[in-house]
């Protein structure tokens, strides 16, 4: 049933980005570019909570570098230089090209057992796919999106498809430990999964991998080499914010957030990014304050506005913003501004507000129908599940091409999320699309195309 629901729709392919150019290696004169490199050398061999605040300084030396600065930095840097793979993920985040690959080493080159060679375009499936998936428990219902969004791209790729087997993670470590074990014992060469960010941090301080995973959520451990993870983490769309108003510009924002995890968590990343470029939080306030003049009337005054709300409260932030003189200010929202709107009279409000969503419900993605038609044929693509859908078709796009993104420089796939890419850490970097409210209804933002 499963499988017939998701064969009605169709499966897609990659597109890759450009190549740039390469600059021969010259020794760096840039103080924060040697303080990085000497960090990131004596790195190497930190671990734990040593290992993480030297990551974190290395970021904020190399944020605090404009974006043709950190370009020409990363060219100089030569093959195997420890400072290359952060130079090549500031680079990533900023939506620029790289010099050159990563420097993987040959954990990521695929050609241990019977995978046929890549295609031109770099499809090159595993032979055997294990999805670990909670299929039980509490987070089952997250699960369906997911899956049927992996079997539409799986069931509309007309090329060589690998066989899949399901197994039940139960939503808990020893569940997700177990069903590695297994997918493992019975030939598996890739596993996909797990899902929730426990099972990911206990599958990746296990201490041996032999399949490669693409785990499907951030762990509290980086991938090990060989290994990635993709997510749709609430830290990337505050990345992808600040940039976005970095780059026109903003330098002291005005945060206004509600209360969950996920919009805390995106305003802590926003923070601690404008941080690193030099940028500031002026004020970080709760979505029911009554009278934001205050906040507005600051010395240095603000030059944009964050929103981590959903729609329905947003709503009635505008008349707020309006009565402190900040209706004419740069507005930036987290996608759960999508959430609790729907009708075009009560949302024209938002009107001009950027966010980042996914290209398959406002632009379309190459290999699916739309979002109205596919959401007619699978409940599991309609409505909020929507999102987790178009997560599900990425993960089988990176499956299929995994090993293009892992050992090139110009690897990236336009998927459903987002154009996608990997970081030298094993982490796939999204390039969310950006999107407007005009008369109510959501709309690309048009002068974001460049990202």
């Amino acid at each position: 049933m499963i499988a017939a629901s998701a064969a009605l729709l169709l499966g897609g392919c990659a597109t890759m980005a450009p190549t740039s150019s390469v600059t021969a290696p010259v020794e760096s004169r840039n103080t924060q570019v040697q303080q990085a490199r000497e960090l990131a050398q004596a790195g190497a061999a930190l671990s734990g909570a040593a290992r993480s605040d030297s990551d974190r300084q290395i970021e904020r030396l190399l944020s605090g570098l404009d974006n043709a600065t950190l370009a020409a930095e990363a060219a100089r840097l030569p093959a195997g230089d420890p400072l290359y793979n952060y130079a090549g993920r500031a680079l990533l985040r900023r939506g620029l090209p790289l010099p050159r690959p990563f420097d993987r080493g040959e954990a990521w080159r695929f050609d241990a057992g019977n995978r046929p060679p890549a295609d031109r375009d770099g499809y090159r499936p595993p032979v055997k796919v294990a999805m670990l998936l909670p299929l039980s428990g509490s987070m089952a219902a997250a699960t369906a999106p997911v899956r049927d969004g992996f079997l539409a791209g799986y069931y509309g790729e007309t090329r060589r498809r690998p066989e899949i087997v399901f197994y039940d993670t139960q939503g808990n470590a020893g569940g997700t430990l177990s069903a590695y074990e297994r997918a493992a014992a019975e030939g598996s060469d890739f596993v996909v999964g797990p899902l929730g960010r426990d099972e990911v941090s206990a599958l990746f301080n296990r201490a041996e991998l032999p399949v490669p995973v693409l785990a499907l959520n951030r762990g509290t451990v980086a991938p090990p080499s060989g290994h990635a993870s993709f997510s749709l983490a609430p830290e990337d769309e505050g990345i992808a914010a600040a940039e976005f108003l970095l780059e026109r510009n903003a330098r002291r924002v005005l945060v206004i957030t509600g209360d969950d995890e996920s919009q805390r968590r995106a305003v802590a990343s926003l923070r601690e990014r404008l941080a690193e470029r030099g940028a500031l939080v002026t004020d970080s306030v709760g979505e029911g304050t009554a009278d934001l003049a205050p906040f507005a009337q600051k010395e240095g005054g603000v030059d944009a506005v964050f929103i981590a709300t959903r729609g329905s409260a947003a709503r009635t932030l505008m008349p707020k913003l309006a009565l402190a003189g900040l209706a004419g200010k740069p507005r930036v929202a987290t996608s759960q501004l999508l959430a609790g709107t729907g009708k075009p009279a009560e949302d024209r409000v938002l009107d001009g507000i950027a966010f980042p969503g996914e290209t398959w419900t406002l632009r379309g993605t190459r290999g699916l129908p739309s979002a109205a038609s596919a959401a007619a044929m699978l409940p599991t693509a309609k409505g909020p599940a929507a999102r987790l859908f178009a997560f599900g078709f990425d993960a089988w796009q990176l499956t299929a091409y995994l090993e293009r993104l892992a050992t090139t420089a110009d690897g990236a796939v336009e998927g459903a999320t987002g154009v996608l890419r990997m970081d030298g850490f094993g982490v796939v970097q999204r390039t969310p699309a950006w999107s407007t409210f005009s008369g109510g209804v959501a709309v690309p933002l048009a002068d974001a195309a460049r990202r």
